[in-house]
């Protein structure tokens, strides 16, 4: 009785992962504007839906909007004439370009759809508008490929999977755990992959994309000596980083 039970949970568990393998191979897409596989399941309007919602509640998580009109002006005109010359004006996205209040924070990041936000603390570091061009022309990458789709379409898959691992063999979490892995080694790609663009963003809109390296180093400057090994973080080292931006540079400037 016992060893029947077992066989209609396994054969359960092997439904739901193959089921699983199934959908995911279905919601797989190339990205028009990289050129990648990515798995992705939800629409652009709902990518858009998702930034437009979650968009209050980050700001306010740093202190609200900065008030001050003209440095948020700054911003609008980097982050707009960043878009208006690259592919990212092809896309369907509505970017929306937010500098928030927060003095302490270091950091800068994009919501699915298009919105995309920088603290006053990361701005305050920078030494011009080339880098901020950076720092945006980065941000936009993330949206234009599609990270956080790719990243609810990925943990969607592996949520799946373990729960089919569970139910037929009790192995769930170490499913789960290799998902999670995954999850982090393609964030790191991602980031690899946003510099990228930003460079090919930067070079389009007449910014110096050498000014990217500037940034990686105020980002090494500000994490200190006791910043995360790469191994361990969802973003790459600055120093990998800005090997990857030279080779970058090099590549959209032909030479």
């Amino acid at each position: 009785m016992r060893s029947n039970k077992f066989k209609i949970r396994l054969l359960i568990g092997i439904a739901i992962v193959a089921f699983a393998f199934i959908k995911k191979c279905n919601q797989q897409e190339v990205n028009p504007y990289t050129g990648r596989k990515q798995t992705i399941t939800m629409t652009t309007d709902q990518e858009i839906a998702i930034g437009l919602q979650n968009a209050p509640q980050m700001a306010q998580q740093h202190g609200g909007l900065h008030p001050d009109a003209e440095l948020q002006a700054l911003v609008d005109q980097v982050g707009n004439t960043l878009v208006r010359s690259s592919i990212a004006q092809e896309t369907p996205y509505k970017y929306e370009f937010h500098l928030l209040a927060d003095p302490k924070t270091i950091n800068a990041f994009a919501l699915p759809g298009g919105q995309i936000f920088i603290t006053y603390a990361l701005l305050a570091k920078l030494e011009n508008e080339d880098q901020l061009a950076g720092v945006l022309g980065h941000e936009i990458g993330h949206v234009l490929g599609k990270h956080s789709a790719e990243r609810i379409g990925e943990t969607e898959f592996w949520r799946t999977v373990s729960t089919g691992a569970s139910v037929g063999a009790d192995m769930g979490g170490l499913v789960g755990g290799i998902g999670q892995q995954t999850l982090l080694t393609n964030g790191r790609d991602d980031e690899l992959e946003s510099d990228d663009l930003g460079v090919r963003f930067m070079i389009k809109a007449d910014y110096n994309p050498e000014e990217m390296i500037g940034v990686m180093q105020i980002l090494k400057a500000a994490a200190g000596p006791n910043r995360v090994p790469e191994f361990q973080s969802t973003h790459p080292d600055p120093d990998n980083r800005i090997e990857k931006i030279q080779e970058a540079i090099k590549k959209y400037r032909g030479y």
